[in-house]
């Protein structure tokens, strides 16, 4: 599959009542995108702000972060199964608008949402402060029920991101680039000499809010396949759940996935980027078991050399991680595990809920527990009624000053299991 991405670089977001993007500015219209979030009857009330980097904001408590995106050309269109049909993606032409994300947030859905800060030392943890981001502040109507209003949330992010991509639909992008997926018989026919590596990505799929969606369907109903790495930046992945913002993958994590982007990278130069396999991360041990078995039978099908293993979430995921890890091993496959790691707010505890002498090689994005203080921004968009109560605050979090101090668990991004940011451990 051959996937043509098209970059229209935004550098400012301005209001206006005509919208679209001129030298790099966007202007989007608030009130005509109000008037089509409202159309879900779940949502009260909602409104839009604009953070940009630098500034002194706040947003929280975060809910999803999304990438507009716009299929100008091939099959498909973007957000498939939920906002697009089901048609498979991940060729053709997609225009995207980098520098920007539309943010959702407002009332909280679940405890394990999120804080991004615009700047101060909170924003160095966060790759979401570098962006121009459009926050959606959404007020759901009195006696929801919370998956009910998550969803209405996620699909409203979804329904603006796509509508701003529209006014880059007939642009000439600032920059392009072409990602091309091979089929098994490619893989072996044109790089013989090159190592054959894979990328097995673990979808976040525990439960009620813990939710991932391929092309529409939640992951916790689907086995472990074999999927093009170009589908992922086209949109067949996205996020639905409300696991600690720090390890959370967002919408735009797996729309902008830098094990794929890396992969791609180095394919045909020091390795053979065969293709990726995506799994679930299940609650019962007979499901885990099956869905490990399944990705390690996959890593041998595809006559992998090594395979990159990606997870989402901690502790009971982390069983998942060494399973997956430790079969494919014992299929003579050579594994590096990404993880983040809870090892307590003195870094002396155990870092993960599971081990085994053959996950010998990790990359770690970091102590999620270690605590931070979050000075007091000028300006708060959405609410600070939840601090105290999201995973990674407690009482007293919120300080009588509108100062934070609490674990980087609350910081959207901070510890991302695909290695979305710069922090590390030693």
């Amino acid at each position: 599959m051959k996937l043509q991405l098209g970059y229209i670089d935004i550098n400012d977001i301005k209001f206006d009542k005509n919208p679209r993007i001129e030298n790099g500015v966007l202007y989007v219209d608030p009130d005509a995108l109000v008037a089509s979030v409202l159309q879900d009857e779940l949502i009260k009330d909602a409104h839009f702000e604009i953070a940009k980097p630098g500034e002194s904001i706040r947003i929280t408590p975060v809910k999803d972060v999304i990438q507009p995106r716009v299929k100008v050309e091939g099959p498909g269109g973007v957000f498939p199964g939920m906002v697009a049909k089901e048609t498979t993606v991940g060729s053709g032409v997609t225009h995207v608008l980098r520098g920007m994300a539309v943010v959702t947030a407002g009332r909280i859905v679940g405890f394990q949402e999120g804080i991004i800060d615009m700047s101060g030392p909170g924003a160095d943890y966060t790759p979401f402060s570098k962006l121009n981001n459009l926050v959606l502040v959404i007020e759901p109507q009195e006696n929801f029920k919370q998956h009910e209003y998550e969803h209405a949330a996620r699909m409203a992010g979804f329904k603006i991101a796509c509508e701003i991509a529209e006014l880059a639909r007939e642009l000439s992008p600032d920059e392009t680039e072409t990602f091309e997926s091979p089929t098994i018989k490619e893989s072996f026919e044109n790089f013989p000499g090159l190592p054959r590596v894979g990328y097995v990505q673990m979808l976040q799929s525990q439960g009620l809010l813990h939710d991932t969606y391929v092309y529409g369907v939640d992951a916790k109903r689907i086995v472990p396949t074999i999927i093009s790495p170009t589908e992922t930046m086209d949109g067949a992945i996205v996020s639905g759940n409300c696991v600690s913002a720090c390890d959370k993958n967002t919408t735009y994590h797996h729309q902008n996935n830098p094990v794929v982007a890396e992969l791609f990278k180095e394919h045909g130069k020091t390795i053979n980027f065969v293709g990726q396999i995506i799994t679930n991360e299940n609650v019962y041990l007979a499901d885990k078991i099956r869905s490990s078995d399944w990705s390690a039978k996959l890593a041998e099908y595809l006559s992998l050399d090594g395979a990159i293993i990606s997870q989402e979430g901690f502790g009971n995921p982390d069983t998942d991680l060494i399973m997956n890890c430790t079969k494919i091993e014992d299929k003579g496959i050579k594994t590096v595990i990404i993880t983040d790691e809870y090892a307590g707010q003195d870094g002396k505890s155990q870092s993960l809920a599971d081990a085994d002498p053959k996950a010998n090689a990790c990359v770690t994005g970091g102590n999620a527990n270690e605590v931070i203080h979050l000075p007091k921004m000028d300006k708060v968009i959405g609410t600070l009624d939840y601090v105290d109560t999201i995973a990674g605050g407690h009482q007293g979090s919120l300080q009588a000053d509108g100062s934070i101090i609490a674990e980087l668990q609350v910081i959207t991004g901070a510890t991302n299991e695909m290695g979305f940011n710069k922090l590390s451990a030693r």
